[in-house]
């Protein structure tokens, strides 16, 4: 990958002292692994609309239209404040050519989810969304999101991180300009990877991406990238995993001896019992791919579909 993929990020992550306590939430793994791919556009709602540092604490409070900010000792309701910056930020973030953006979890401006709102006595559910992580969400729909408490999580790491770099080559495709050809091997290369998530909507893009010569090339790019994303959201699952691994083996049926698909076969079992991680049948496909010069799967992005660096397969 030719440039740095640039994601949005609640700017305490990178551990700017921008909390209302004047502290920070820095996070080693995206700061020194991830760092290394992307390049990070901070945004911290509560200074950027004004708030200063240090800052009495707030939380999200329940109201008939909908969970207001307000400051915890005081009272002060700043919901108006923020939201009305809130609405031209994202505006403004347009012109980034963001990739996604990775929300500080339980913050009453940045949680994307489970965020608590409190009713009468102090009575708290977590059924909140952060006020400026609601807009972002609503404004770019489609864009990878997450929250760096839940990127612990193997799977949902693996999952995020996937989409993210997926968008950034989708972006790469579009510079390229509008041609036929360009959308047909990006679709080409990303089949395996689509079928892995969704072999519904493996099909589905592949009868859009058939479409071209009946409809508007713009019009199948929109369709395109929205079903593209709406596939990546599914998560993989063992599965559907072994089911792309068995459509990658026929590939090899006249080139494998039957000690080498014995192998195969038997690694691929091992990682549906759960005794190995993904990475392993992936390896070994990759060295049989390399060895007997398949072309067709060299382009494959499931094989390949994040750097090695970021072990994002060894835990899934």
């Amino acid at each position: 990958m030719l440039t740095k993929i640039k994601l949005g990020i609640s700017a305490c992550l990178l551990g700017e002292k921008v909390r209302f306590d004047g502290g920070h939430k820095l996070d080693r793994f995206i700061t020194d692994t991830l760092g290394k791919y992307v390049e990070f556009v901070p945004v911290c709602p509560e200074v950027e609309c004004g708030l200063g540092i240090p800052r009495e604490a707030m939380h999200l409070v329940a109201a008939p239209d909908g969970p207001r900010l307000v400051t915890v000792r005081t009272g002060l309701d700043h919901t108006e404040r923020l939201l009305t910056w809130a609405r031209k930020r994202v505006v403004e973030l347009e012109q980034e050519e963001l990739c996604g953006f990775i929300f500080k979890s339980d913050s009453p401006s940045s949680g994307m989810e489970r965020v608590k709102v409190y009713a009468g006595q102090g009575v708290a559910a977590k059924t909140g969304v952060g006020l400026f992580a609601r807009e972002f969400m609503r404004h770019f729909p489609l864009l990878p999101a997450e929250e760096e408490g839940r990127l612990h999580d193997p799977g949902l790491r693996e999952n995020f991180l996937e989409r993210l770099f997926t968008m950034q080559r989708w972006r790469d495709t579009l510079a390229l300009g509008s041609k036929p050809g360009h959308l047909v091997e990006f679709h080409t290369r990303h089949k395996l990877l689509i079928m892995s998530h969704s072999p519904k909507h493996y099909q589905t893009l592949g009868k859009l991406v058939a479409q071209m010569k009946e409809l508007p090339l713009a019009k199948i790019c929109e369709q395109y990238q929205s079903l593209l994303m709406e596939a990546l959201r599914l998560k993989t699952t063992c599965s559907k995993n072994v089911n792309v691994l068995l459509h990658v083996l026929g590939y090899f049926k006249k080139n494998l001896s039957s000690t080498e698909k014995e192998e195969l076969l038997q690694i691929i079992n091992d990682y549906r019992q759960g005794y190995i991680p993904l990475i392993v049948p992936i390896t070994l496909l990759n060295h049989f791919v390399r060895k007997y010069d398949q072309a067709y799967l060299k382009s494959q992005y499931y094989l390949d579909p994040h750097p090695l660096e970021l072990k994002l397969r060894n835990h899934v």
